[in-house]
């Protein structure tokens, strides 16, 4: 037998996903070479590699197993596979069983849904269900088959601020092209085009818009909620074991993805558990369609482009919001030249770049 250590082949780049039964030991293939994908058959003899067990914690468990055998998590999938290529997997939009898929119709104005609760929203053909200064439009809640969260859109008018809480919810911001203020407790944040924040459960927090134009902000809450609790004044309470709330686009932080990229913006560093807040870039393209494990909501912030699943597809342009849920096959295609720039939530997870 050879002492030296083989490199493990690509069994595939996409990983491998199981249900497992609880207590039972797996064995993941780590060599690659297996006719038995993910599990091991003996194939790494003479390898150097040995495969690793894992052991189910529960009945039913869903995984990732890594199918390029190039992951930092072993057994499961990092991501990793996307950046063994040049370029994101992509597929062809004008083949003829793509042309055959018809468009979605609108089940009401501003929602047009898609297969298996997979919806786009208009906001701004969405109505307005805030009863004062503040606009209030409801984008996505259990009624649309959310699992985690609620999630809506605030328009705030030139030079006003409103103080408000999701009492005992984590909630996420984010602001598109706008710029304004948030403040939490004794806390002050700038809001610049493409920033997240995040707001700890029991703050209560105001967002102010500039005085010469209004402030829209993209809001986020976990667990569900119907609707924001007007406030008059800020609490003194801020959680300052997490100082830094707000994240801004910086391309000098992203992650690649071969021809892509994404950068987290909120994750657990700034105390959101069990979920990311991230922007990418989506060059021309249509990508290979395909599943998450977690809930996933997207914003368009910029370019235009399609959505598709199985049997229906819908236009997206900035400003539309897509609700996918978890397991739902589907591909999001850029048709603008210079890109499309997306920011999304991932519940739960903390990567954006696994799938299946």
């Amino acid at each position: 037998m050879s002492d030296t250590i083989q490199e493990p082949v690509i069994a595939r780049y996409k990983p491998y996903y199981a249900e497992l039964e609880k207590g039972k030991r797996y064995f993941w293939c780590a060599c690659g070479r297996s006719k038995n994908q993910p599990w091991c058959d003996g194939s790494h003899k003479g390898t150097g590699i040995v495969p690793l067990p894992y052991q189910a914690q529960e009945d039913g468990e869903e995984v990732l197993f890594c199918g390029c055998k190039r992951t930092s998590d072993v057994p499961f999938c990092d991501g990793s596979h996307n950046n063994l290529r040049e370029k994101y997997e992509t597929d062809d939009p004008l083949s003829p069983e793509n042309q055959a898929i018809p468009l979605a119709e609108e089940a009401s104005p501003g929602s047009v849904v898609l297969d298996g609760s997979c919806q786009v929203r208009r906001v701004g053909q969405l109505p307005d269900e805030g009863a004062g200064t503040v606009e209030v439009r409801k984008l996505i809640s259990p009624e649309d088959g959310a699992l985690h969260q609620s999630q809506f859109h605030l328009t705030l008018p030139p030079g006003y601020s409103q103080a408000m809480e999701f009492p005992r919810r984590q909630v996420l911001l984010f602001v598109g092209s706008d710029s304004g203020e948030l403040a939490i407790g004794f806390r002050r944040f700038a809001l610049e085009p493409c920033t997240g924040a995040f707001v700890r459960p029991g703050e209560v927090f105001a967002l102010t818009a500039p005085p010469d134009r209004p402030l829209r902000v993209y809001v986020s809450v976990f667990p569900h909620s119907d609707s924001p609790a007007w406030r008059r004044g800020l609490a003194d309470y801020f959680e300052s074991h997490y100082p830094d709330r707000t994240i801004a686009m910086d391309r000098d932080k992203a992650t690649p993805m071969a021809d892509r990229f994404f950068q987290v913006l909120i994750d657990k560093t700034q105390g959101f558990e069990n979920g990311a807040q991230f922007i990418g870039e989506i060059p021309l393209s249509k990508a290979v369609a395909h599943r998450h494990l977690y809930e996933e909501t997207l914003i368009v912030v910029s370019g235009e482009g399609c959505l598709w699943t199985e049997n229906a597809k819908t236009p997206v342009a900035p400003g539309d919001v897509i609700f996918l849920p978890r397991k739902q096959r589907h591909s999001l295609e850029c048709t603008s030249a210079d890109g499309m720039l997306v920011a999304g939530v991932i519940y739960p997870g903390d990567n954006p770049s696994i799938n299946y």
